[in-house]
């Protein structure tokens, strides 16, 4: 099956100045970035079918960058380029690998789908929606909210990430919060942080958390807890995936890159009678192996790993 990712592909400038934060940091690097070209950019390096639904700038940043995309075998017919800037995205890093972000939106906030193409994107697919800026308005918010209630209609299997960024929704959390039910209610899997499962279902306690989610019908919740691994909710019965031990360097990328390795997992097994419940927890140690090897080098997409070299890495799960 194939997987499609809409939303903004970008240019992350990620500060080489540890701990100096954006407004003291002098020295940047140009990396690949953008949520959904991540989660793209995974699946397609695992060897799964995958398309990037996206716009570019007419310039050389959304050359470089439609380009880099393919090299992880993605399939582009879907990107845009429009005659306007690249969407920037500037990142500094903490010593353990915590990120802050300042955003300059550009052409990402200007795809607009037609029906055909929206046709075309859910025919058996699973679409996931892990967009940053997608919930700001614009004409890829309404092609947002178009592919997923399409995805629903014709009965694919949906993932939503809400992937909050506060420099995004500063003062604005309860639209953004108000924004996310939507497409909860129409999201077969979930995948929140720790965090954001606090801001979204008002619950601190982790069971009353994802029972939110449940109650608005989404099947499998995926809570991510940093060092201390992945609680699945299936349905309401909770299971915790322990992390390994990596030493972070970057966690740039490290949620896409799990909800990424989990996708593919879907995409190359039938969702069966109880939608996945034999195999998430598979799934999820599968996409942490990704993950810990994503965070162990600077750039979301150029520590990427292949199938291969995830089952050949070595790791020691905490226990």
């Amino acid at each position: 099956m194939k997987v499609v990712c809409i939303g903004e592909m970008l240019i992350d400038f990620v500060c080489t100045d540890t701990n100096a934060g954006l407004v003291n940091g002098v020295n940047y690097v140009k990396k690949s970035g953008g949520a959904p070209a991540n989660v793209a950019a995974c699946i397609g390096k695992l060897g799964a079918d995958v398309s990037l639904v996206a716009a570019v700038g007419n310039d050389p940043y959304g050359q470089y960058l439609t380009e880099e995309i393919k090299a992880y075998h993605v399939n582009t017919d879907f990107v845009s380029t429009l005659p306007m800037s690249t969407t920037f995205a500037f990142v500094s890093l903490a010593d353990n690998g915590e990120r802050e972000f300042a955003f300059n939106r550009g052409a990402d906030e200007q795809l607009c789908l037609s029906d055909a193409a929206i046709e075309q994107l859910t025919d058996d697919a699973i679409v996931h929606l892990g967009s940053a800026t997608a919930l700001l308005g614009g004409e890829l918010s309404a092609s947002y909210l178009r592919l997923a209630t399409a995805a629903k209609r014709k009965g694919n299997i949906i993932c939503f990430d809400p992937n909050f960024r506060i420099g995004l929704w500063q003062n604005r959390e309860e639209e953004f919060k108000a924004k996310c039910e939507h497409y909860f209610a129409l999201a077969d899997i979930v995948k929140v942080s720790d965090d954001e499962l606090v801001l979204l279902s008002n619950e601190t306690d982790m069971q009353k958390g994802c029972q939110y989610f449940h109650d608005l019908g989404v099947k499998i919740v995926l809570v991510t807890l940093g060092p201390k691994g992945c609680l699945i909710s299936h349905l309401g019965q909770q299971t915790l995936v322990p992390a390994y031990v990596i030493t972070a360097i970057d966690t740039t990328g490290a949620g896409d890159s799990f909800i990424g390795a989990v996708l593919f997992k879907m995409s190359q097994t039938a969702a069966g009678e109880h939608f996945y419940r034999e195999q998430i927890a598979d799934f999820v140690a599968f996409a942490g192996k990704v993950s810990g090897l994503v965070c162990a080098t600077i750039g979301a997409m150029a520590a990427l790993p292949t199938l291969a070299e995830v089952e050949a890495g070595t790791f020691i799960v905490k226990k």
